[in-house]
């Protein structure tokens, strides 16, 4: 459910919206979102002095409760 709607957000701020994709990963220590962009969009998604990306991470761990999660945010490699 979070990773779902962090692409929906993610995808509202993009020029790339078909980029976008975004990955929930279980580590030990938690839940990680990686969210991952076309190159050209990733300032949008981090913003100036990285208040877009801190907002998408607020919206996350009120979304997630106390279980909280991270939000990492990755250029797309075009040469996959």
């Amino acid at each position: 459910m979070l990773a779902d709607a962090l692409e929906h957000l993610v995808r509202g701020v993009v020029d790339n919206p078909d980029d976008v994709t975004v990955r929930d990963k279980q580590l030990r220590h938690g839940s990680v979102l990686e969210v991952r962009v076309h190159p050209d969009d990733l300032g949008k998604v981090i913003g100036r002095g990285g208040r877009t990306a801190s907002a998408f991470r607020t919206v996350v761990s009120a979304l997630a409760g106390r279980g909280g999660a991270r939000v990492d945010f990755v250029d797309v490699d075009r040469r996959r």
